[in-house]
């Protein structure tokens, strides 16, 4: 029998492809949007948890922070955010240095906890001390008082596995360390993300360890490359 021709005229048959492939994308398991592929490799294979903090700008100390889960079949999804946060005073880098007053670049773990207050429910191995706490005050004379109350180590110069506080510098002294996700004070931080006080808490009852939880952090530009 010989083979009957489907469709009409090309543009008709055209737009039927198109819509075809349309529905062929939504079986594609989705990515987190603003990804470049550079960024992208760097995630983990086996991590299923990423809070992106995405800066404004290179030079910005303001950010916006979600929570994305990956399901296997869908893809990365957002749990929670966006949530506005703070990041180093002048923004980000590629190369950070003690004392440059801005935050990494980069995709890095989350294994640590901990604070001066009570665990509010961390997943996370929680470490509370009071030597958590801080005074003073911040660039815009904010005071700084319960900055540290509750703190999830970034795994940027450090080793995981250890609390927050603890000072191992596998890169050196001189490529800074002790950058945290912490409670924001209402303005820039030395190198740190911030979050408000009751972002902090939900977050750190929603990292979960079985999930291998990451930071992608850094601004719009370079995560996007």
């Amino acid at each position: 029998m010989e083979a009957v021709a489907v469709g009409g005229p090309p543009g008709q048959r055209a737009a039927a492809e198109h819509r075809g492939a349309e529905v062929l994308r939504t079986d594609v398991p989705a990515e987190i949007p603003g990804l470049g592929p550079k960024t992208r490799a760097a995630l983990p294979e086996d991590s299923n948890q990423a809070v992106v903090a995405i800066g404004r700008s290179r030079d910005s100390n303001r950010s916006t922070v979600l929570v994305y889960e990956r399901d296997p079949v869908a893809g990365w999804q957002v749990v929670s955010g966006p949530w506005p946060a703070h990041n180093g005073l002048r923004g980000w880098t590629d190369d950070h240095d003690a004392g440059d007053r801005r935050s990494p670049i980069g995709v890095f773990g989350l294994t640590d906890a901990g604070g001066e207050l009570r665990d509010p429910g961390s997943r996370l191995p929680y470490d509370r001390s009071s030597d958590y706490a801080i005074s003073g005050t911040g660039f815009e004379d904010e005071p700084l008082e319960g900055s540290f109350d509750y703190v999830v180590a970034i795994n940027y110069n450090r080793r995981p596995g250890h609390t927050p506080r603890h000072l191992g510098r596998p890169l050196g002294e001189e490529k800074g360390g002790g950058i945290w996700i912490h409670v924001d004070h209402g303005g820039p931080t030395q190198g740190c993300v911030s979050l408000a006080r009751p972002r902090m808490k939900e977050l750190l009852r929603t990292l979960d360890p079985g999930k291998r939880p990451v930071v992608v952090m850094g601004d719009k530009a370079s995560l996007a490359r």
